[in-house]
């Protein structure tokens, strides 16, 4: 490099070399800006997105149509059947279906083909069951802890009402097939649909919010107090499936509420919404909240129909409050 004098400025003779050296680098670092800056579009984009979104507590929506639609359908049928349910309109396997409305009608339903009543719950629950215990084995499906246990907890949950319609509950009359099948096509469903939630869910980000082990105590709570008060239940027709005389239930939280066993469904459909954190487990949470909390008060009218002696102060889901 040779110093000369221009105007009033020194200036500095460079190699060529070394001037292309130097538009080489500048060239690198305009790069490296630019596509820093255009990833933190993207990026400002993705945050503009989900701006709105309870981050730390579940995961984003997920790129699925379905899983969307399944939401909006889950939650809007079961809280459109629990308010049918305080209009006294009620499924046609329920033990109260027709005396709220004051109507008689032959149990098992309004004609068409009929199953027993343990053959139409087995009929319901055991597909579901086979989904979630398939899940395991089908390559893919399920994918990290969070996965696991949420198949896991699915599992446990309709083996456990098989086995309650195996050996525990007393039926006394029949359901039509057409509401079987509707049951059982809706929990399939609806265990499939959560199992694939979560599989997309393994390509979203993180809740900030891990409730991943208070939804597993959450669940473990509902499974046993629900089991415990269908127990209880069962108690009332030791007569086995010939007694068809209907008691006051007494024992548990049945002292204080009608529903107590529907009380910890909702605990352990809560503990599944925990456990797994995305929309569609949250809103079958509400809207089976929504069904039950309707379908409670029904039960309790319908007591108040059948014992005049029912206690006033029993409430239908929550002691004390609802």
């Amino acid at each position: 490099m040779t110093p000369r004098l221009v105007g009033n400025h020194l200036s500095i003779n460079q190699r060529p070399e070394y001037q292309g050296d130097r538009c080489a680098t500048q060239g690198s670092i305009q790069s490296r800006a630019s596509s820093v800056l255009h990833q933190g579009q993207v990026d400002d984009r993705s945050g503009q997105r989900h701006m709105w979104w309870p981050s730390s507590l579940l995961y984003p929506p997920p790129p699925s149509a379905f899983v969307t639609a399944m939401s909006v359908v889950s939650f809007a049928s079961l809280a459109s059947a629990g308010l049918s349910e305080l209009r006294g309109q009620h499924m046609a396997y329920s033990k109260f279906w027709h005396v709220v409305s004051g109507q008689q009608q032959n149990k098992g339903g309004t004609g068409g083909a009929q199953l027993a009543g343990r053959h139409g719950m087995l009929v319901a629950y055991a597909p579901a069951l086979v989904a979630a215990a398939a899940s395991f084995v089908v390559p893919g499906t399920v994918e990290g802890l969070r996965a696991e246990l949420l198949a896991a907890a699915l599992a446990v949950h309709f083996l456990k009402r098989v086995l309650e319609v195996l050996f525990i509950h007393r039926y006394s009359g029949n359901m039509p097939l057409n509401t079987a099948l509707a049951i059982s096509s809706s929990y399939l469903l609806s265990a499939i649909t959560m199992i694939y939630a979560q599989h997309l869910a393994v390509e979203l980000p993180d809740p900030t919010t891990n409730l991943l082990y208070p939804g597993v105590l959450l669940f473990a709570v509902g499974i046993a107090g629900n089991f415990y008060h269908h127990y209880l239940l069962s108690q009332l027709r030791k007569g086995g499936d010939d007694d068809k005389g209907y008691k006051i239930p007494k024992g548990g939280l049945f002292e204080f509420v009608t529903c107590p066993h529907y009380l910890f469904e909702i605990t352990g459909f809560f503990g599944f919404a925990m456990i797994s954190q995305t929309v569609y487990a949250l809103a079958m949470a509400s809207g089976t909240a929504a069904y039950l909390v309707g379908r409670s008060f029904a039960t309790r009218r319908w007591y108040e129909s059948k014992f005049e002696e029912f206690p006033a102060s029993i409430k239908a889901l929550v002691p004390y409050i609802l």
